[in-house]
């Protein structure tokens, strides 16, 4: 059914055509005042000022009045490991106990918990765990989302979290995009072996992935003490014999090499950025490869925040994700992702919008389905409470200003 939405206040990020925005782009946000937007089965059809609309075109069972809301698009999460059998506060106790991220690691925490929880965990299960998160922060905004595996870390564990996702994708409202991170750490039993590990995910691991069509991407945490960058390379170069995308895990610990390596590749994106040096930057300004930040990691973790206002400046293309996962960032709230970028990376509130809508769209490439008000994208759009302007959402962080959520022209 043809439904027209009327007495929007604010239609946010209306754009004719798609392009990733870099630099002074980002703080370029079009906005409809006082608008109207028609859906056609579930995709985007028409809008414009409520002046120029005939109302009288439409029976009164197809017009919603948005009671003057702010409308934008849903938000495109493009790195999550939603994935997981169990939380782990316990952790967050060590942390505030003053252990760093690398001691709880060496003690078998991290990674190697949330493996070893994952090992014997059902699949059924992970999925209805996974599914309930998901429905989670699609009720709070989210229209799109990527998500990685990476909690197994044998060949069983890696594939039953890609066959989960690859069921979510199935079942969801909501465009999904899967990651292969089997090189998220090494298991212990490898610890002194890598090129063994390594093996086992290139021989092992990919043939399957690619047979069943289990991913979209391979990802790798380049870093010390985890996959150095030569490692990286090799296993990102596997993955590309089997027609899957490079993404990395890069500069989140320590000034790797990890970005020069990324944009080398052609990476998608390089995400986390925290720790990076004038060359880091400059690499990224001039290449296609995209800068994913995630600042609610360094929030959980207390660590430096990406240099987003350098990033910026530079030219570079920028997006935001939640990072969500049970270790460093227990969190899949992309409202509170854009309030911290405003406050602690000093992004202004254009720019983290569209960090976390258009150009996460592209740093999963799905700028064609959502991420602006474009005809022909799905209506995947988050309706506001009256606000008394846009910078107000990431002002007040701590209230909840999402009204309504729409997925593909349906009330969720």
């Amino acid at each position: 059914m043809v439904q027209c939405i009327i007495n929007i206040a604010q239609l946010v990020n209306v754009r004719t055509k798609n392009i990733l925005l870099r630099g002074n782009a980002l703080q370029e946000l079009p906005i409809l005042n006082n608008a109207y937007l028609v859906i056609d089965k579930g995709l985007i059809k028409e809008y414009g000022f409520m002046h120029n609309l005939n109302i009288n075109q439409f029976s009164e069972q197809q017009v919603i009045d948005a009671k003057h809301a702010t409308i934008l698009p849903c938000w495109c999460d493009s790195h999550t490991h939603l994935v997981f059998a169990a939380t782990r506060e316990e952790e967050f106790i060590d942390k505030i106990k003053g252990l760093s991220y690398a001691d709880i690691a060496a003690k078998g925490g991290g990674i190697l918990n949330s493996a070893a929880k994952l090992n014997v965990a059902s699949e059924e299960d992970l999925y209805t765990a996974a599914l309930n998160r998901l429905n989670e922060v699609i009720a709070l905004g989210t229209g799109a989302i990527e998500i990685k595996s990476g909690y197994g870390l044998t060949v069983e564990a890696e594939l039953k979290m890609l066959r989960v996702i690859k069921e979510l994708k199935n079942n969801s409202p909501i465009p999904i995009k899967s990651t292969f991170l089997g090189a998220h750490t090494y298991p212990e039993q490898f610890k002194n072996n890598h090129q063994a590990y390594i093996h086992a995910i290139k021989n092992e691991m990919l043939p399957i992935i690619a047979q069943e069509n289990l991913a979209d991407y391979i990802d790798v945490f380049c870093e010390e003490n985890f996959f150095s960058v030569n490692e990286t390379i090799s296993i990102c170069n596997a993955g590309k014999e089997y027609g899957l995308k490079t993404k990395i895990h890069a500069n989140q610990l320590s000034i790797s090499g990890a970005v020069e390596a990324g944009v080398m590749l052609d990476a998608v994106s390089v995400d986390h950025l925290e720790m990076m040096n004038d060359n880091a930057i400059n690499t990224l300004s001039t290449s296609n490869t995209i800068a994913t930040l995630l600042p609610t990691a360094a929030f959980f973790l207390r660590m430096n925040y990406a240099p987003a206002r350098n990033l910026i400046n530079k030219n570079a293309a920028v997006a935001l994700a939640s990072d969500y996962n049970p270790g460093s960032s227990p969190s899949g709230n992309m409202n509170f992702v854009n309030a911290i970028s405003c406050i602690q990376m000093k992004m202004l509130p254009e720019e983290a919008i569209n960090a976390s809508t258009i150009n996460g769209a592209y740093a999963m490439e799905l700028e064609k389905q959502v991420g602006s008000i474009t005809i022909g994208k799905n209506a995947n759009l988050i309706f506001t409470k009256q606000i008394p302007s846009l910078a107000y959402l990431p002002y007040s962080f701590g209230n909840n200003l999402i009204n309504k959520v729409m997925i593909n022209g349906k009330f969720i």
